[in-house]
């Protein structure tokens, strides 16, 4: 069975700001991944031309909060991040018409 590679786009507003200004988008990608499987498979789903992946690994954060109970302690998982620059005049909708 083949790996997943793209999990899922990051849509926040530094991400939404990159892909409005200067053509970059994030996904949240497999670990194991490398940059030339990322391309490959945006350009596959997407239908565009890459121009270059950068790739950065976000550490793990921890986590609390406050209950009747007392302190829950816990942390957020880390994860492979891939920014990835398109050819100029290409976009991704990830919204559709909504």
């Amino acid at each position: 069975m083949a790996k997943q590679v793209l999990i899922k786009p990051i849509i926040s507003e530094k991400s939404e700001l990159l892909s409005g200004d200067v053509n970059h988008y994030s996904f949240v990608v497999n670990k194991k991944a490398n940059k030339i499987e990322i391309r490959k498979a945006v350009e596959k789903m997407y239908s565009v031309n890459v121009d270059s992946v950068n790739t950065l690994i976000m550490p793990k954060k921890s986590k609390s909060r406050n209950t009747r109970s007392g302190v829950v302690q816990g942390s957020k998982s880390a994860f492979k991040k891939a920014i990835v620059k398109l050819s100029p005049g290409e976009e991704i909708d990830f919204f559709g018409d909504i």
